[in-house]
């Protein structure tokens, strides 16, 4: 029986979807690209520029980090702890999507990209380090990215096809 247990817990760690083995993103996997500097996402899959858009960010630059992060967490309606407020409610900032990443060693839990309850709010710097999102342009999100997906966030004037060139992402 210690064999059998010890061959299915290694096949498991081997194939398991949540622990990516080798180069990773992939090409052709999905990623994401926030810029900072004009407030703006593109989303790219198999190495074409698939989505673009307008985001909200911090109030001030040092607020959402900048780099190359993997996303962990993904969660419909989210709690929002900071005040107490149920997920789904009209009054969560959070929107109706949460999807974590890992910045600054963090769980997926502190920083994220997120829906939102003031769409006017889109475009301008004005959160405490997360990403904020038009409610459809999340929600789309949501469903296209799947945990381990990499989000560069970045502060520059190069285009997105400059950017994903760079990292080597782009056809």
């Amino acid at each position: 029986m210690g064999q059998l247990s010890l061959f299915l817990a290694s096949f498991i760690f081997v194939v398991s979807p949540i622990w990516p083995l080798g180069e990773n993103p992939l090409p052709g996997d999905p990623y994401v690209i926030v810029n900072k500097s004009n407030n703006t996402f593109a989303y790219l899959h198999d190495g074409e520029i698939e989505k673009v858009g307008r985001v909200a960010t911090g109030k001030s630059k040092e607020l959402t980090p900048e780099g190359v992060f993997t996303i962990i967490v993904k969660a419909v309606d989210p709690y929002y702890r900071k005040m107490d407020i149920p997920g789904g409610d009209p009054d969560n900032p959070l929107g109706s999507r949460w999807i974590g990443f890992d910045a600054k060693d963090t769980d997926g839990r502190t920083y994220g990209l997120h829906g939102t309850n003031t769409p006017k709010a889109i475009g301008r710097f004005i959160t405490a380090g997360c990403v904020r999102f038009y409610e459809d342009d999340i929600r789309w999100l949501y469903d296209h990215v799947p945990l381990g997906t990499k989000v560069l966030i970045v502060d520059t004037n190069k285009s997105f096809e400059e950017v994903a060139s760079d990292q080597g992402v782009l056809h």
